[in-house]
Order: C-alpha cells, then sequence, then structure tokens
C-alpha cells in the first residue's frame, strides 16, 4: 500500500491544519489593525483592544465562565500552570497531583520542592491511566492547599472524572491542565467549581502555537509571574490587583490572540459536541481496526468514550510483571512475542513509507510512561483532530497492520 497524501495524526503535540478563519484573522490583524490594545486611544488600538477582548469572550463562553475578565492571556499551558504553581503557593503548603501529569506539572513541582519551598504527593492512577480517586483522598492533610490534575493525557488519552475529583477535595482548589481537552471536550467551568484552568491554544483549541492563558476563580489572588507594563493605572509602580492585567505585563502575542479568538468562533459555531462526536468515531475506527493484531499493544481506556482521540501502541504484546494480566495501558493480547518492531522503526515507516505523521517516545510525561509500564522507551502515538477523515484512519490501520506483519 502507498499513499502521496498526508496524513496528520500528531494533533496532542499541535493541532493542524488549523481552521481558514484563523489564518485570515492573524493576516487581517498584521495588514489592517497592528496596534497594542490597551496603550493608546486612537483607533487602530482600539480595534485591537476589541478583538482580544472578543477573543477573551469566546473563551468564556467556550468554558461557560461568567466573567471574561478573569481569564489571562498566556505564551502556553505550561506559563500557565508555572502562574498558578508559582503565584499561589506559600512555603509549607502541600500538592497533591496525579501519576498521569506532564513535565509542566511535575517540573515545576519538582523545582519548588527542591528549593524547600513545598512537598507533594502523587496519587496513583491504573494501567488504563484512570485516577484512583479514593487514593487521591487519603493523601489530603491539613495543609494541602491546591490539587492539580491533567483532564485526559496526552500519552493515551485516558480522560478523568472531575466531577469526582471536585467532590473528593471540597475546598481545596483545584488546578485542572485542559491542554489536550479544550475545545474537543465539554468543559463547564462553573458547573465543575474549576477554581484554575490552564489551557493551550495550539492544540484542540486548533489556534496558533505561542498562545494560551489561565482562568481563575473570584475570590482568588495570585502573585503575577511577570511585573511590568500594562497600559492601565500607569502612574503607579505597583502592579494592578485586578484580572486581567495583573497577569498580563508587557506586549501580548496579539496576532495570535487574533487568531485564537477566530478559532474559538469557529469551535463555537461548530459545537464542542460535534467535534467531540467526530473524534469519538475516529478513535473508535481506529482501535476497531488494530484490536485483533496479535503483535500490537494499545495503551488507554480501549474505549472512545473514556478517552480523547489520543491512543498509544507499541509493535509488542507484552506485559510487564507488574501488569498483573491488566488489560489497556498494558497490551489486549497476552502472548509473548520475540520479534518486535522498535517504535523508532515504526515511526519512520509509518513517515517515510506511508506519509502518515505521529509522535514516538515520551511525550514529555516520563511519569504517565511509567505509569502505564511504557517507560523508559515510550509509545508511538496516533492522535487524531477535527479535520482528519476516517478514510485517513483506515490507510493508518492498514499501514499499522502491515508493519505489524513485517
Amino acid at each position: 500500500m502507498e499513499t502521496k497524501r498526508l496524513i496528520y495524526l500528531d494533533n496532542a503535540a499541535t493541532s493542524f491544519p488549523k481552521p481558514p478563519q484563523v489564518t485570515e484573522a492573524m493576516v487581517r490583524f498584521m495588514e489592517r489593525v497592528g496596534a497594542n490594545p490597551g496603550r493608546s486611544g486612537h483607533p487602530l488600538a482600539r480595534e485591537a483592544g476589541r478583538i482580544v477582548q472578543s477573543a477573551r469572550d469566546n473563551l468564556a463562553r467556550l468554558f461557560n465562565i461568567d466573567d471574561a475578565s478573569r481569564i489571562s492571556f498566556a505564551l502556553n499551558v505550561t506559563e500557565a500552570i508555572n502562574t498558578v504553581l508559582n503565584g499561589y503557593l506559600n512555603p509549607g503548603d502541600h500538592v497533591v497531583t496525579t501519576a498521569m501529569e506532564h513535565n509542566s506539572v511535575m517540573r515545576p513541582l519538582v523545582y519548588l520542592r527542591e528549593k524547600g519551598d513545598i512537598t507533594f504527593d502523587i496519587a496513583p492512577c491504573d494501567r488504563k491511566g484512570l485516577l484512583d480517586v479514593d487514593a487521591l483522598a487519603r493523601l489530603l492533610r491539613k495543609d494541602t492547599r491546591l490539587v492539580v490534575v491533567n483532564h485526559a493525557s496526552n500519552v493515551c488519552g485516558t480522560l478523568q472524572d472531575i466531577a469526582a475529583v471536585k467532590g473528593t477535595i471540597g475546598d481545596i482548589p483545584l488546578l485542572l491542565d485542559t491542554a489536550q481537552t479544550a475545545g474537543v471536550y465539554p468543559i463547564d467551568a462553573r458547573a465543575l467549581g474549576i477554581d484554575f484552568l490552564a489551557f493551550t491554544g495550539h492544540k484542540g483549541l486548533m489556534g496558533p502555537q505561542g498562545t494560551g492563558g489561565l482562568y481563575v476563580r473570584k475570590g482568588i489572588e495570585l502573585r503575577p509571574l511577570k511585573h511590568g507594563g500594562t497600559g492601565s493605572q500607569s502612574e503607579n509602580m505597583y502592579q494592578p490587583g485586578f484580572m486581567p492585567d495583573a497577569l498580563e505585563s508587557g506586549t501580548q502575542n496579539n496576532v495570535g490572540i487574533a487568531g485564537l479568538g477566530a478559532a474559538v468562533a469557529f469551535i463555537l459555531e461548530e459545537g464542542v459536541e460535534t467535534i467531540r462526536r467526530h473524534e469519538q468515531a475516529l478513535t473508535k475506527a481506529l482501535l476497531n481496526g488494530i484490536y485483533d493484531l496479535q503483535n500490537i499493544a494499545i495503551y488507554g481506556p480501549l474505549d472512545a468514550a473514556r478517552q480523547v482521540a489520543t491512543v498509544s501502541i507499541t509493535f509488542d504484546s507484552t506485559l510487564s510483571e507488574r501488569s498483573e494480566g491488566s488489560l489497556g495501558c498494558g497490551a489486549i493480547n497476552l502472548e509473548w512475542f520475540s520479534d518486535s518492531v522498535p517504535i523508532g522503526e515504526a515511526e519512520d515507516l509509518l513517515s517515510s513509507r506511508y506519509n502518515i505523521l505521529v509522535r514516538v517516545g515520551l511525550h514529555c510525561a516520563p511519569i504517565a510512561h511509567q505509569t502505564i509500564g511504557t517507560f523508559p522507551d515510550g509509545t508511538i502515538r496516533l492522535s487524531m483532530g477535527y479535520f482528519n477523515t476516517l478514510e485517513d484512519i483506515d490507510l493508518a490501520v492498514q499501514a499499522i497492520r502491515r508493519i505489524a506483519n513485517v
């Protein structure tokens, strides 16, 4: 089987292609606006401010946030997470996170712990990547100030039950990392009682790279990650204390925000539920297409309803000794095959022979791979997006089956 058509299955890293409205909005901003919002009173500055505010309003609609000013823009979800961890926690605080976190959470937590500022515990997850909520409850202490949860795994797509988490932790603030769910899975910040919602613009939100942000529930104050000019209260040497200015020092990526606003408008028009149904159909088709292969291990819930459109595989069928025969986030086939295909070789075959673009390795989430039993080599990750088709998945399935049988 040969195909010349490029099949992009790396949407968990960054979504591609983008809706055409994104490029159009960015070009319009550069060609017709170009000014700095909030810094001047002339018409172009006011138009730039209107575009940025429209993006903020669109995000508030998407996440069901009643006050758009509680959303600040950032370069990405990593910056947003660092803003919370460095701006909310105090010396002596305790944090609980999960065994499926990305390094954007783990590295700043480890840094703060090594400085002697905080302590933290990691709530276990099973081999499907599902959080043990009862174990989470047992880790809570009187000095627990924050719980940090990855809404969906960037490794194997597993969705966490956020309502159950929030019901368990009570009044302890929750920081939700929505890098893999914003734009592709319904998120109601008000109904879920989310205290901090960190998002990135370039994945499921279909916006450009270098965009993202943070929602902070009313009543919570953060120490800013950066201090500087905001265009407001310029007579004051101190950082403004009101949102979003408190967290938005310096000129923002306004052309990127223009593109992000257009992307979120596209999502709102299409409907998150529509996007979710399409990606579920793609996930189900992929899982059904490779489930019966004897020398393929599939990781995750193996259920399109319990995960986002991200599937990790390896070309072997071995379970680690820790698996105890569990299915999902372990191999689905239990026979031992010695002739496995290394993940790097499989990636090269998918790309060079079949024009299918995927990602291999640890995906910046080593603790998640330790949880599912794929550390230190990692997995081959296929992550679908809204613009993929069932034909793409059929071609990917054929390619995987051929590689598995070499």
